[in-house]
């Protein structure tokens, strides 16, 4: 690359009356060339950007200056390759809501040529899974881009903050955040009962201890909802003979909040959570949702910092080490064609998706048609960053396109490792045919647990697990344990 004088033509005709330089910079030069004149080396590296407007509001301004240099990383690039794995786009094909229109945004904010008003209904159209990140060759190029890469994610749980500082709501959100507030947990979508004094209502039977060194936490989706999860958890763990209790007043993780906007709401749910843990002795905990574990392991530290001694332990991860040291034997073979939906929140997000394939290679009878997870990058179910709660119809969408590709494998069952995703795609499998089921309930069947519980509405109208006999639905056996 040559860098020539802006002042002159090619031909060396001025175009304005300023005087002609008589430096380093005014002769041509190829950066990093031996032959340069030593004295470019005395002109500082400056970054190019048009003149700073002085914006009138001090939250915009502040929040600009904060990502200002993670938006310019996207948008100077150019490259856009994280369109066409975005879930978004896949199914709007709608330019103003691919990640690289969010970042461009901020530079537009930076500029004064937009405000906050002006996009913040298009920072609903994000599930928040971060295909865009690990596609973009910004990322790829740091190496370890589990670690490094772009902040994508960030810069739109940012712009959902900011517009929420400013009173700009997205009427969805906040009153599922209202609502969330008034319960201490989630609304949960549909007519469930919700509230403190039911959130172990899924354990009646099971006898469970509150408190202990180490606690299960069970997200608002699965305490409520899917109550199949967490039974499975349960006496999974159980029959390993791994110790464990239940929150003493376990609130809401403050996870979905956070991801809508309400960050001060999110925080005070997070303080309370810590508190409890803390008043029992807790030490560790154990959580079966994706959702909560990016929570525990991201929000929680940012908020607490070196107060926040608290060791995460990710269910999954727990039962492949339990299968390998021998506590765990599935010997009850399931005769089904599967394949399995990497979340995103493990797979994009933590890097992990081992562990749930050793488990379900553990399986005695399965035909396991994998989708390897790089391909699944590009793959969601549109049921994360609280797109159902203000765009259901998107989430439908997102869905279906998933469950397409289950059937292409020439699966007859999709199996998922988190509960938020299981809803919108049991809804989609039904219309294919193919039921959805959680990792947990799969492993409880092979090893003859009977979980009882709900699989949800779909889950609950199909009946049973993998195979029906697991006990799940509505008219499941109360009794827990390991069928003799």
């Amino acid at each position: 690359m040559t860098q020539l004088d802006p002042r002159t033509t090619p031909a060396g005709v001025a175009r304005n009356e300023a005087p002609a330089r008589d430096d380093a910079l005014a002769r041509p030069f190829t950066p990093g060339a031996p032959s340069n004149d030593p004295s470019l080396a005395e002109f500082p590296e400056t970054l190019a950007r048009s003149t700073p407007v002085d914006l009138p509001d001090p939250t915009t301004r502040e929040f600009v200056e904060q990502w200002r240099n993670a938006s310019y990383n996207c948008y100077s690039s150019g490259h856009k390759f994280c369109r066409e794995v975005c879930p978004v786009m896949q199914v709007t094909r709608n330019e103003s809501w691919t990640p690289t229109a969010f970042h461009a945004n901020v530079i537009a904010l930076e500029q004064g040529q937009l405000e906050v008003a002006d996009i913040a209904a298009d920072y609903v159209n994000c599930t928040q899974c971060g295909a865009c990140e690990l596609r973009c060759p910004n990322t790829l190029f740091t190496g370890d881009f589990y670690r490094f890469r772009t902040r994508t994610v960030d810069v739109v749980k940012a712009v959902r903050a900011l517009a929420v500082d400013q009173g700009i709501h997205q009427s969805g959100w906040r009153t599922w955040n209202e609502r969330t507030n008034s319960r201490t947990h989630e609304p949960v979508l549909g007519e469930v009962d919700v509230s403190q004094e039911t959130v172990r209502d899924w354990a009646d039977d099971l006898e469970l201890p509150i408190g202990g060194e180490t606690v299960l936490f069970v997200d608002c989706e699965a305490a409520f909802y899917r109550t199949a999860v967490p039974r499975a958890v349960a006496q999974l763990l159980r029959l390993a003979g791994y110790e464990f209790g239940l929150m003493d007043e376990q609130w809401c993780c403050g996870g979905p909040a956070a991801e809508m906007g309400y960050v001060d709401q999110a925080q005070r749910f997070a303080r309370h959570n810590l508190d409890n843990w803390r008043s029992t002795g807790t030490k560790r905990v154990l959580v079966l949702d994706p959702h909560d574990y990016i929570t525990f392991t991201e929000d929680y530290p940012k908020y607490f910092g070196d107060e926040y001694e608290i060791e995460v332990i990710l269910v999954v991860e727990l039962l492949a080490e339990l299968i390998r040291d021998g506590r765990l034997t599935p010997n009850v073979s399931i005769e089904r064609t599967i394949t399995y939906h990497d979340p995103c929140r493990l797979n994009k997000r933590k890097g992990i998706w081992q562990e749930p394939r050793e488990i379900l290679r553990a399986i005695p009878g399965l035909i396991f048609n994998d989708v390897d997870r790089v391909t699944q990058w590009s793959y969601c179910s549109g049921g994360g960053g609280g797109l159902p709660v203000e765009k259901p119809e998107l989430t439908a969408a997102i869905s279906a396109r998933r469950l397409d590709h289950a059937a292409q494998t020439g699966a007859d069952l999709l199996v998922s490792a988190c509960p938020w995703s299981e809803r919108p795609l049991s809804e989609a499998g039904e219309a294919r045919n193919i039921d959805v089921i959680d990792i947990h309930e799969l492993l409880a069947e092979s090893l003859g647990i009977t979980v009882g519980g709900s699989r949800g509405e779909v889950g609950d109208r199909r009946g049973g697990c993998a195979g029906g006999s697991c006990g799940c639905g509505p008219a499941a056996p109360a009794a827990p344990g390991r069928e003799e």
